[in-house]
């Protein structure tokens, strides 16, 4: 029997504010078994600088082979000089490695979904309530109004994958018909990038 094509979720907790409740959820049994009804092979977490502990509790608590990890191989780290943008690739379909598209799950800063919407893959966007003010709640729900991602919730994380599976769907009849103009060729992705002046 062959084996099934690699499908990634990878999730961002921010690299500044710690955002714990987000990285607990994740490995919440609930979001694994989630990710495992819709084929989801992997699960990538980049864990911030105070959420090792978490990671590596969930690690002793759950080996490779346990029925705690849903037959999913979970990897994480916690900082990248470099930026995301390899992992967030890792998303993507693609045929030479074996892979499909997965989806990105990301905090709600400004600069994590402008990088991660330039990727093209379903994105799910989680508000921090421990930050000052609601301005990443209304972010959230604003990207999600315009159907470019999912308002996460936490402690409703499960939800989320199917949604993402929801918009991922939806996003293969984007553009609207109506919508002329080379510039679509790419998708939102490819209007994310004209817009911002992004160049490879």
């Amino acid at each position: 029997m062959a084996n099934k094509p690699q499908k990634v979720c990878f999730v961002t907790i921010g690299a500044t504010a710690p955002f714990d409740t987000l990285l607990s959820n994740v490995l919440d049994s609930d979001f694994l078994e989630a990710l495992k009804t819709h084929e989801y092979t992997k699960l990538l977490i980049q864990y911030g600088k105070e959420g090792r502990a978490i990671f590596d509790t969930f690690i002793q608590n759950a080996p490779p082979e346990s029925p705690a990890r849903y037959g999913l191989v979970i990897q994480g780290f916690g900082f990248r000089q470099e930026g995301l943008l390899q992992e967030m690739r890792s998303t993507q379909s693609n045929k030479a490695l074996d892979t499909v598209e997965g989806m990105i799950l990301s905090h709600a800063g400004s600069g994590s979904i402008m990088e991660a919407l330039r990727i093209g893959v379903p994105l799910v966007v989680v508000p921090n309530p421990a930050l000052q003010g609601n301005h990443q709640e209304e972010l959230a729900k604003e990207i999600e109004n315009n159907g470019w991602a999912v308002a996460g919730q936490l402690n409703r994380l499960a939800d989320s994958v199917q949604k993402a599976e929801s918009l991922r769907s939806l996003s293969r009849i984007w553009p609207p018909k109506d919508s002329v103009g080379s510039r679509h060729k790419r998708g939102l992705a490819g209007v994310v990038e004209d817009e911002l002046g992004f160049l490879d």
